[in-house]
């Protein structure tokens, strides 16, 4: 009798197991990605008119045919604005923070909508946001004013890895890199986030392989923002990312102890650690 009990716990173990995985290759995309959060956020999306800053919209279309929008903040008078930095930003949408790299630190600010968020077509998967990535990218570098200016891909959390990416393939193109909250790759993040999920790690095909990508950013200065109370990232992925960053330009490390994942930008020095290091190795003032 024990051992027909035996198989029915072998045969529920698996089946369980079949299931997580199942559940694991199909809806990682919508567990990773959540573009539909908070609900509404397909349809309402708010204007950096909103927060006092130029509403210039355009919409762009990917190598692969889907368009993109993305808001295109460019300071005032032509002179200043080609010596104003360029912060090509990776984001969740937050015209706050925006608010304050246009109007206090005196930044152009280009932020993009990956596919499948806000208003921008299709569903996001790491081969359509580095699609999505370039194309900003060759649009600022095809844009009479921005062309001119010094470019600093900023990502944040998932945007972190998308700036490491596109920093990779185009160093040429961009004077700084900043980064914060950022993972070392998905499965090396799964067992955090989902651990009745470590095990099935290898079904995830959105690796998102910073640990990897970020070896090839040569020259490039580097900023890092971690929050030592993020309770999605684990900081010592962070800490790990400027361990590996093997730049021959400036590494710069800033942590915050009582940052969370989403409340970075709260904490004292924050922007004062962004500006400075713009300052330092970015800003042309000459």
């Amino acid at each position: 009798m024990w051992i027909i009990y035996l198989l029915y716990l072998f045969y529920f173990a698996v089946a369980v197991t079949v299931a997580l995985s199942l559940l694991l290759y199909t809806y990682q995309c919508e567990l990773l990605y959540a573009s539909g959060f908070p609900n509404g956020s397909r349809t309402v999306v708010a204007r950096p008119s909103q927060f006092g800053l130029p509403d210039k919209e355009i919409t762009l279309v990917t190598k692969d045919g889907y368009k993109i929008r993305s808001y295109v903040m460019i300071q005032r008078g032509e002179d200043l604005a080609v010596q104003s930095p360029t912060i090509v930003w990776f984001h969740g949408h937050r015209l706050p923070i925006a608010q304050v790299l246009f109007k206090k630190l005196g930044y152009n600010v280009v932020m993009l909508s990956y596919r499948g968020y806000g208003l921008s077509e299709g569903r996001p998967t790491e081969k359509g946001l580095k699609i999505d990535a370039q194309t900003m990218l060759e649009y600022i570098k095809q844009h009479p004013i921005l062309k001119h200016t010094r470019l600093v891909a900023y990502g944040q959390s998932l945007g972190g890895a998308v700036a490491i990416h596109l920093v990779s393939q185009n160093e040429d193109k961009f004077n700084a890199l900043i980064i914060e909250n950022t993972f070392l790759s998905v499965p090396l993040l799964v067992p955090h986030i989902f651990p009745a999920l470590r095990h099935l790690v290898y079904l995830v095909h959105q690796t998102w392989k910073s640990y990897k990508t970020i070896q090839y950013v040569k020259h490039v200065p580097i900023l890092f923002l971690s929050s030592l109370k993020d309770e999605l990232v684990p900081p010592g992925h962070m800490a790990k990312l400027y361990k590996i960053a093997q730049t021959s330009g400036t590494k710069v490390w800033r942590d915050f102890e009582n940052g969370t994942h989403n409340d970075t930008c709260m904490q004292d020095g924050y922007f004062e650690s962004i500006g400075e290091f713009v300052y330092d190795n970015v800003w042309d003032l000459s």
